[in-house]
């Protein structure tokens, strides 16, 4: 099944610069870099990220695979030096994400880690983390990247229930969940849970199941999200041909209402729509980064990229991406310069599902557009719903979301930004882990999705 397409945008130019307003704010700020690593050894039914299978990419003979990514890599990360320039900060968050990226050996990731290092240097609280599949790490791996530099594993969980984990297509066991999260705390790491709820065929008890499983490991964080249906998936085919149910909103609006309820009574607070931390220092700070619009840069097949109000996504295929680089030239496929609009726009997109909220300095009197019933004019009526908190407008004005507020998290947005009110739902986000996500199509043209997962 052929992963997402990208979205349109401007050429972008083959030497990777930037404009030169985009820059100019980049040594004030912070930096993140995303590693996106393509391969899976399976493609999972619901899963429409950029990924292949060794076999799709032509198996041991492969022109890019587990031998040659780190390579590769090193090459983007050999442009990003040149395109940004002496004055880039430190990089304070680095993100592992896939596609399965525990399938390259540990010291391949270590490796791409010293690249940025030697590149751009680290912050010293720098956050670098990997996503895992709980089969694909081992006590050995896993205090390799401890040693090497990485602070954070984000293992791929999903749910405890097995028969979920079929139809899911996961092929993990799930008793390798423990033994992978006390092999990441044995070598001094901090760990994240990602679970799914949603599923077709998962009742409440099954999503309770998962959700206690999880807790009884103690991991320092948890990510609930609510199954996705993507186009051209095989997961999308079996709901069109009637083989399985679609999600049910009800449904997953009572998981997601179990969800905060049992991990808040577990003394994790949530911190974004889909994310739960035991504590400040336990929140993803590189997630964090894209929700409150920092700079960071994209390396990999299909990675997107911002800087500055400058975004850009790199050339999907592996073999088209590395193929440029060792060309002397960007990956990137295509570009957008953000207007003010679009800008605003993705600031209260993403601003307000954070815990701290939104300032209301960001909303003008109305809507994007300077007319209508946006803005601040929107926030009267959202109290009155039962949609944000009337404390929080009132005494720090800020727009913090109810609970309520989050499962109709989307319906905020539109009425915020001046649209009419749109149907009600539960968290959108990507069906395999932590990341934002397009909250909903119309909204967000502008807006691309990202691969990464807290």
């Amino acid at each position: 099944m052929p992963p997402s397409a990208l979205p349109d945008g401007e050429p972008a130019p083959a030497s990777g610069e930037l404009p030169p307003a985009s820059l100019r704010a980049l040594p004030d700020g912070e930096l993140g870099v995303y590693v996106h690593v393509p391969f899976c050894s399976v493609r999972c039914g619901y899963c429409d990220f950029n990924t292949y299978t060794l076999p799709e990419l032509g198996g041991p003979d492969a022109r890019v695979g587990l031998d040659t990514y780190a390579d590769a890599a090193l090459l983007e990360l050999d442009l990003a030096a040149r395109v940004l320039g002496p004055d880039a900060p430190p990089v304070s968050t680095v993100f592992v994400g896939g596609g399965t990226p525990t399938m390259l050996r540990s010291a391949d990731l270590v490796r791409v880690l010293d690249g940025i290092r030697e590149r751009f240097g680290l912050t010293d609280d720098a956050e670098v983390t990997t996503e895992a599949n709980p089969d694909s790490v081992s006590p050995e791996s896993v205090a390799e990247l401890a040693r090497g530099g990485f602070t954070r594993v984000s293992l791929g969980m999903q749910s405890a229930v097995p028969h979920v984990l079929q139809t899911l297509e996961r092929t993990h066991d799930p008793a390798n969940v423990a033994r992978a999260l006390n092999a990441v705390r044995s070598a001094g790491m901090q760990v994240s849970l990602d679970l799914i709820y949603g599923t077709p065929g998962e009742s409440l008890e099954d999503w309770r199941t998962s959700l206690e499983t999880a807790l009884a490991l103690e991991p320092d964080h948890v990510s609930a999200y609510a199954l996705v249906v993507e186009d051209g998936t095989k997961l999308a085919a079996q709901v069109r041909r009637g083989v399985v149910a679609a999600p049910d909103d009800d449904d997953e609006a009572d998981k997601y209402e179990l969800a905060d309820d049992l991990l808040s009574a577990a003394g994790y607070g949530w911190y974004e729509v889909s994310n739960w931390a035991r504590d400040e220092a336990s929140r993803c700070r590189h997630n964090l980064a894209y929700w409150r619009g920092t700079s960071w840069w994209g390396v990999g097949p299909g990675a997107h990229s911002h800087v500055g109000g400058t975004r850009w996504w790199n050339a999907k295929h592996p073999v088209a991406w590395a193929g440029r680089l060792a060309a002397g030239e960007s990956p990137a496929q295509a570009r957008e310069v953000l207007t003010e609009d679009q800008r605003h726009d993705e600031r209260v997109l993403l601003g307000s599902r954070l815990v701290e909220g939104l300032p209301l300095d960001e909303l003008g009197g109305s809507g994007a557009g300077g007319s209508g019933a946006g803005g601040r004019g929107a926030i009267a009526g959202l109290i009155a719903d039962g949609l944000v908190d009337g404390a929080a407008a009132v005494g720090r004005r800020r727009v913090v979301l109810t609970r309520r507020g989050r499962l109709l998290a989307d319906t905020v947005v539109h009425r915020l930004l001046g649209g009419a009110d749109e149907s009600s739902g539960v968290p959108a986000a990507p069906a395999t882990g932590d990341a934002p996500t397009d909250l909903s199509g119309d909204l967000t043209p502008h807006l691309t999705r990202y691969e990464e997962r807290a």
